[in-house]
């Protein structure tokens, strides 16, 4: 009774610490790094330089690749990550070299299947990169794992990079399993739990410090900081950071929901409402369902065409959301719910996605969320006892 009753009083403590720091009084005037010139002009004068950016590095209504064209750096090249540098390819395609037809400047796409991310005849034409992505601050999603594999290939040639520093949607939770390296892949690079709490600076800094680059490698960085920014301070993304992250309401269920893509259900791409949705054919009904389709950021999404028993999580306020972080009864509620194909709800990609091999079996054996959620409490309070080493923002 007593688990119960301090269990009950943590979930509402979490929930009003997020609910306090979404009232207006909390709100800052917030400058991205990418705004604060005067910081990063001086390292940038006379160098050629790359930009890793996309369509989420804009301050106002103006592009990072013109601000800094505007204040004489010169860039000369653009290199985008997932979803290439206009963020509409869908998740996981691979995106082809092209120009930018604004500044006639070659792009070089990172997310093209192959193995270098920067060739050698691209970096031996550089003095610096400037980095600049909206992150979501989870630990799957691919921006910031683009970024470390740049800072690993400019290390190895004694290239500075610079990070233009931006919020994390998410920085007020932490939670989550940190990585098994041995599940190391494309959605999970370094030790850090799902919802890791750092800013794409803070990330960079980390993982420099940690040694966690290749071979050791040090990267020769500098992070032009937020200003106005606290790890509590909201911050709504001004655009959708990819395609099937539509609104802050999915940014706060996606958490929870993106395993999802480790499974044989539907988180509802193909439909208006990604990651606000799950469901599947097997499913029992509940008096609600969808069918997904085929749209631009969705070509060919899971169950495509057919009807999917599930449920509608959109009527959830955006503080709940968020309070719960990493929670599974989503998925467990999804997997109970099967009428058939329960030995084949799973797939291997669900393991790389929670980063943790026990998780999934613990679910399969009957176990709820909050006893799944105990079972990574340890390794998370040590991991924020080295994240302390290295937040910028308090």
């Amino acid at each position: 009774m007593d688990y119960k009753y301090n269990r009950v009083n943590t979930i509402l403590l979490r929930i009003l610490l997020v609910v306090l720091s979404l009232l207006p009084v909390r709100l800052s005037a917030i400058s991205v790094g990418a705004a604060r010139t005067d910081m990063y002009r001086p390292l940038l004068k006379d160098k050629r330089v790359a930009l890793l950016s996309n369509h989420t590095g804009i301050v106002g209504d103006k592009h990072t690749l013109d601000i800094m064209l505007d204040n004489g750096i010169n860039v000369t090249h653009i290199l985008s990550p997932e979803h290439g540098f206009r963020g509409t390819a869908d998740a996981g395609q691979h995106v082809a070299a092209s120009t930018d037809p604004v500044s006639g400047l070659p792009i070089v796409s990172l997310y093209t299947g192959g193995k270098d991310v920067l060739p050698a005849e691209l970096l031996s034409k550089l003095d610096a990169i400037a980095v600049d992505m909206q992150d979501v601050g989870t630990r799957f999603y691919t921006y910031h794992i683009t970024m470390l594999k740049v800072m690993e290939a400019a290390a190895s040639k004694g290239i500075p990079v610079i990070v233009f520093d931006r919020p994390n949607p998410l920085g007020m939770v932490i939670d989550g399993p940190v990585l098994d390296m041995s599940l190391r892949s494309g959605v999970g690079r370094i030790p850090v739990p799902v919802l890791h709490g750092l800013t794409m600076g803070e990330i960079a800094l980390m993982a420099n410090g940690e040694g966690w680059l290749r071979d050791g490698l040090k990267a020769n960085l500098t992070v032009i900081p937020v200003e106005g920014y606290t790890h509590d301070t909201p911050y709504s993304l001004p655009v959708a950071p990819s395609p099937n992250l539509k609104t802050m309401g999915a940014i706060y269920l996606y958490p929870s929901l993106c395993y999802f893509e480790g499974t044989t259900a539907s988180v509802g791409r193909g439909t208006e409402a990604p990651f606000q949705l799950y469901g599947h054919p097997a499913m029992k009904a509940r008096g609600f369902s969808f069918t997904p389709r085929s749209m631009p950021g969705a070509k060919n999404p899971p169950q495509l065409g057919r009807k999917c028993n599930g449920v509608d999580l959109r009527s959830i306020p955006d503080s709940t959301a968020m309070a719960k972080g990493v929670d599974l009864s989503y998925i467990i509620d999804a997997y109970t719910s099967m009428t058939t194909g329960k030995s084949s709800f799973f797939t291997s990609f669900f393991d790389k996605l929670i980063g943790n091999r026990n998780v999934r079996r613990m679910i399969e054996q009957g176990h709820s969320a909050e006893e799944i959620r105990a079972s990574w409490s340890q390794e998370l309070d040590t991991y924020k006892a080295l994240r302390a080493k290295y937040i910028i923002y308090p």
